[in-house]
């Protein structure tokens, strides 16, 4: 799948869904500090969907009607290796 992780996704989602076979952009390597506007239009752009835990995301595409592939609002909580 692909997929575009939002800055506000920990970076290591963005590692295991590559290390998965996904074809995946991470917003802080494409365009760091970008405002939401240009995240949704970059991802309608790039055919991808977007994984984020910005709850704003659902206010542009519901409440103002703006268009988009798929946005996914993730909550997860990644625990360490350390023992």
């Amino acid at each position: 799948m692909r997929f575009l992780v939002d800055e506000s996704c920990d970076i290591v989602l963005s590692q295991a869904l590559l290390e998965d076979g996904n074809d995946v952009l991470d917003v802080r390597d494409s365009k760091p500090g970008a405002n939401d506007e240009w995240v949704i239009n970059f991802a309608l752009s790039e055919n991808r969907i977007l994984l984020t835990e910005d709850k704003d995301f659902g206010r542009l595409i519901y409440a103002h009607g703006h268009k988009a592939i798929g946005v996914i609002f993730c909550d997860i909580q990644f625990q360490n290796d350390i023992e």
